[in-house]
């Protein structure tokens, strides 16, 4: 018997045929489960517990189908750098949606299952290494509490793959609330396929956001909704330092999840310009940039609607560019919101951007980490003996000091309710790397799993984590790949 409680749907293979390829995955030589998502397996109604080990690692390598499983490949396009591309599902397989308890949908989806209609000269695989950060991302995500796509198990397949080197290849089964990405529809318009397009955006409509359904402008109301939940999510994203490194179109999801963990990573010390990505020579998707990139993206989903908004194209225009013009003032107000929280505040006061820019601006001329500085905040024990004695720092704490004194908070309960706001620890990137070396190289996931059992508890300081909390080595330059 293998793995019980699937109720896999199909509702994506029943859209338009230009949408998708039916696929099939390869056979590979000798699959093994090296982790798996027990809790999330639990949260979406699997039970393992009749399966062997065997029967679970067919599964999550593609050999066995579970019941329902239609696998097919999504077909997009995108703008890779600011150059448009027609793309696809190059070594990724949907199996289907899995029914939740609470009438939703979510994804199944095997990444790393092998050649597609849409692989161009790739070989449809995936490395264990790449895979794994995936997971571990992934799940330190989620336990922030950023929306995000997540992990349910990742299968060594025991061939190798070939990048820059020969690597074990793997198989990740990754869970979303969908796979729509704006480069979806990019796909449907770059084709003028405008009536696909419209049962495109229904389904988004009714599958993402129902309260639109019977909305009399319904497509206003997607833009406006895809747009305030990016806001909101690249907000989230500047407020733990996370850089996600390849903001491309065919990485941004109707859902508003994160999603597609490549070249990521958690910033260290504070630096607007922190860029991780091996790819990314010139910084366009930086830390400091994600907002602005995240507009860029927004606008260009708008193109692809604009049929949709109003038969006559300037009037069309003029109804996007209104809603598009509303994303940095959104944008600010979450960040400006966030921020207060990070700080112990829990209302407004004109000076309170004044207040957190004079912050950064010290975190980045003292070369401060990041998600340190605010734990420290977060556990100092008395106001007039602050973390740190550096002559600017003091002038800020007098500041922040008497913000708090303003609000009539005392210190105690700020903090309190800071350290439920600001994590203890990130998947550093350092780490991430020393889990998966050790992982890849020497079959030993100990080190992944102790990592994992820290990062999926960020808030909690109940246990001594200093290991985790520390930065990088001096002089240790780290960057991340795509792994394609």
């Amino acid at each position: 018997m293998s793995i019980t409680g699937w109720k896999l749907e199909n509702s994506y293979a029943k859209l338009p045929a230009i949408l998708f390829q039916s696929v099939t995955p390869e056979k590979v030589p000798s699959p093994k489960v090296v982790i798996r998502n027990n809790s999330l397996a639990t949260a979406m109604g699997l039970d393992f517990s009749k399966a062997s080990d065997d029967e679970i690692s067919a599964v999550f390598a593609g050999q066995t189908l579970p019941s329902g499983a239609l696998p097919i490949a999504q077909a997009y396009a995108g703008h890779q750098y600011g150059g448009f591309a027609m793309l696809g599902d190059g070594r990724a397989i949907l199996l289907g949606e899995q029914r939740m308890q609470a009438g939703n949908l979510l994804d199944v989806q095997l990444k790393g299952g092998g050649r597609t209609p849409f692989s161009r000269m790739g070989d449809g695989k995936a490395a264990l290494g790449p895979m794994l950060r995936e997971y571990i991302i992934s799940e330190a995500m989620f336990a922030l509490g950023i929306p995000t796509t997540r992990s349910l198990a990742v299968v060594a397949t025991g061939e190798s793959v070939y990048r820059e080197s020969r690597l074990p290849g793997a198989i990740l089964t990754r869970v979303a609330a969908s796979h729509i990405r704006v480069g979806t529809f990019q796909y449907l318009s770059a084709r003028n396929e405008f009536e696909s397009l419209r049962v495109l955006a229904d389904y988004a409509i009714d599958r993402h956001y129902p309260h639109l359904t019977d909305a009399s402008e319904k497509y206003v109301g997607l833009l406006k909704a895809v747009l305030d939940a990016q806001a909101a999510l690249v907000a989230q994203w500047q407020l733990v330092g996370f850089v996600h490194g390849v903001l491309n179109t065919d990485n941004v999801s109707i859902a508003s999840e994160t999603i597609d963990y490549g070249p990521c990573a958690f910033m260290d010390v504070y630096h607007p310009s922190t860029v991780f990505s091996s790819i990314d020579r010139d910084g366009r998707y930086a830390y400091q940039n994600q907002p602005n990139i995240t507009l860029w993206n927004m606008a260009r989903f708008a193109e692809t609607l604009l049929p949709l908004l109003d038969p006559n194209e300037q009037v069309a225009i003029a109804i996007a560019t209104e809603v598009l013009n509303e994303f940095t003032p959104t944008f600010e107000r979450y960040w400006l919101s966030g921020m207060r929280k990070k700080l112990g505040l829990s209302t407004t006061d004109e000076s309170d951007q004044e207040l957190i820019q004079s912050l950064l601006a010290w975190m980045q001329a003292a070369q401060a980490d990041f998600t340190n500085t605010f734990d420290d905040l977060s556990c100092c024990i008395e106001l007039d003996k602050p973390p740190y004695q550096d002559e600017e720092f003091l002038k800020w704490n007098k500041l922040w000091a008497g913000r708090l004194a303003i609000e009539g908070a005392n210190l105690a309960s700020a903090q309190a309710f800071m350290r439920s706001i600001n994590p203890c620890v990130i998947a550093r990137n350092h780490q991430v790397e020393k889990a998966l070396d050790a992982a890849t190289n020497d079959d030993d996931f100990s080190v992944l799993h102790e990592l994992l059992s820290v990062v999926e508890k960020p808030f909690d300081r109940s246990s001594d984590v200093s290991a985790y909390q520390a930065p990088p080595p001096p002089g240790g330059c780290y960057r991340t790949f795509c792994g394609t």
